[in-house]
């Protein structure tokens, strides 16, 4: 909790001004048993009704001045908890964009939305508790004690004793529950997980016909957290009745006692009536603190896991003196490249020479695991590189601002990614100030324009979260509608014609051939159909380059690149292809 506190700073008067009506309540509340103990033992000994009419006069005053000491004090309290969890909230998600995917690999999703929900919940809770009770419950005891003493000190090893005993029993439920709290953040992480999984893979399940063998897994996740918060509550639920036993034995001893002092002529029936206030009130006080001392470990639990990510420094960020882009041009320069995954023992990528300079296209190919998507994913600084220097315009992109360097690219990635919305949303996503005539531009280029218009709403269709509903070659056309109409520097298409037809493959590259003239275009590609009209083609295998060149060239001289092309293509196939005209095929 204490890493938390420094963003607290602004609610600093807030919390003075708590302060003051906390110190208000308390002194309401223990001075209203003073004046019980007066009407008694002077006003209706006496049978003087006008001082009775008096006093209870300012009692009633000081009940009122509690009362609404008691209600501002739950505003602030409320106030300052909720605004500091909607800072936390903002700094943690504003912290996890930053992320690079490294990070992501440190901190898995589920992990991070429990951190950022159910965690940051735990705290705001205990921190509306600490600020409305932590502050007045030791007021309270202690000044509660100081006037009992002096009300009547006879008695006070009563309210002593019962201290003691509800301390003890405290201590053992605090003994008891504490290695719980701790678990409980753990099994909600993992009934996220889980949950996150089975959601997300559920066509598969019903494919696979395995729901029985999920359902039993959610169950057991869901079992292990049930249990332990059955534990804990069944624990906190003790303290109840135990505390009400502690409360109710007290004031039969004080009245016991207070009875034989009462008739030793030691003391008031007012002042045994206002000792056994002021016994209450420290009973009680000393159970808030117990309860807070048993609640705050499972938020600490939840305070220290949010700092984990606040205090994440990203791998990737921007340099304190960035270098500005050379003229804008889009030229990708790859400088003896090596790049190893953060605790792997291999590199992925050794020593990776290249130039893609713009109105070409450079295609990328290889065998699963060759190390395509990771060397696009270098480009856009969603890692950086373990040895050489990756150049944009000749300027090393460790070198440029983030903001930069996205700005020259228009990525498509292999999993193409919406957002719940509408598709022109999605296709606006790329840049938000387009007209309509170029986002139905961009979705033609994309070969997008037949789908959308036959959609109920067209344009203005409906998204859904993920876009699941659209299918898998439609998600890929509306990926790289939103990069077109960027019309950025550099293209990056990360496999992303896998999931067309061929058709619907060429006529895009075509399309997509009438606008990156002038641009670099960057294709990792797994068929051959896809590439072969490409200006360059670098042929990957096990992290490293084996061929570069054309089509043609590669065909005459690199072994990988022929399996590849044969693999797939028959001899006449490939004769077929390659005659082709430019103007039909797109990626030149």
């Amino acid at each position: 909790m204490l890493k938390l506190v420094k963003y607290l700073k602004p609610y600093i008067w807030q919390l003075l001004g708590l302060l003051v009506f906390v110190f208000l309540l308390v002194a309401a509340n223990l001075e209203l048993p003073d004046f019980m103990a007066r009407i008694v033992n002077t006003g209706i000994v006496n049978q003087d009704m006008r001082y009775i009419w008096k006093v209870g006069a300012e009692m009633l005053l000081i009940s009122l001045g509690g009362a609404a000491s008691s209600v501002i004090v739950g505003y602030f309290a409320s106030r300052i908890a909720t605004g500091f969890a909607r800072d936390i909230r903002e700094k943690v998600f504003t912290k996890v964009e930053n992320f690079s995917l490294n990070e992501f690999n440190t901190f898995s999703t589920a992990s991070l939305i429990t951190r950022s929900t159910n965690d940051i919940q735990q705290i705001q809770m205990v921190l509306v508790m600490l600020l409305r009770l932590a502050l007045m419950a030791p007021l309270t005891g202690a000044w509660g004690i100081v006037k009992a003493y002096h009300t009547a000190p006879s008695m006070t090893w009563i309210m002593a004793l019962a201290v003691g005993v509800l301390l003890v029993v405290v201590g053992a439920v605090f003994v008891v529950a504490i290695p719980r709290f701790k678990m409980l953040q753990k099994l909600v992480d993992r009934l996220n997980l889980v949950t996150r999984e089975i959601l997300t893979g559920l066509r598969v399940i019903r494919a696979f016909n395995t729901e029985a063998k999920q359902e039993q897994k959610f169950d057991a996740a869901n079992v292990d957290l049930t249990k332990v918060n059955l534990f804990v509550n069944r624990i906190m639920v003790i303290l109840q009745p135990i505390m009400m036993l502690i409360m109710n034995v007290t004031m039969l001893g004080i009245v016991w006692v207070g009875a034989r002092v009462i008739d030793a002529g030691n003391l008031q029936i007012g002042s045994m009536l206002a000792f056994m206030q002021y016994a209450m009130q420290v009973i009680f006080s000393f159970l808030m603190i117990s309860i807070i001392f048993i609640m705050v470990p499972r938020a600490s639990v939840s305070a220290q896991r949010v700092a984990e990510v606040l205090d994440s420094e990203p791998s990737i960020k921007d340099p304190k003196q960035p270098v500005p882009a050379g003229r804008s041009q889009g030229r990708v320069e790859f400088d003896h490249v090596t790049f190893t995954y953060p605790g792997a023992d291999e590199p992925v990528l050794k020593d990776i020479t290249f130039t893609a300079v713009p109105g070409q296209t450079t295609a990328f190919i290889g065998s699963t695991g060759s190390g395509k998507s990771t060397l696009i994913n270098l480009i856009p600084r969603l890692y950086d590189v373990s040895e050489g220097a990756i150049k944009i315009d000749g300027v090393d992109v460790r070198q440029m601002r983030q903001e930069e360097v996205f700005a020259k690219i228009g990525y498509v990635p292999q999993q193409g990614v919406l957002f719940s919305g509408s598709v022109e949303s999605n296709i606006k996503y790329g840049r938000p100030d387009a007209s309509d005539d170029e986002v139905k531009q961009a979705a033609r280029i994309a070969q997008a324009d037949d789908f959308i218009t036959q959609l109920e709403g067209g344009y203005t269709a409906p998204i859904a979260q993920g876009g699941t509903n659209v299918s898998g070659g439609q998600k890929q056309r509306l990926s790289i509608a939103r990069a077109v109409i960027r019309r950025p520097e550099i293209f990056i298409f990360d496999d992303s014609f896998s999931a067309l037809d061929f058709t619907t493959d060429a006529k895009l590259r075509q399309a997509l051939a009438g606008i990156t003239k002038g641009q670099t275009v960057l294709i990792v590609a797994q068929r051959i159909s896809t590439i072969m009209k490409a200006d360059r083609i670098v042929v990957l295998d096990e992290g490293r380059i084996v061929g570069q060149g054309t089509h043609r060239e590669l065909m005459r001289d690199c072994s990988v690149y022929r399996e590849i092309a044969f693999s797939q293509l028959s001899e006449e196939e490939l004769k077929q292809v390659a005659t082709v005209r430019p103007a039909q095929e797109a990626t030149q």
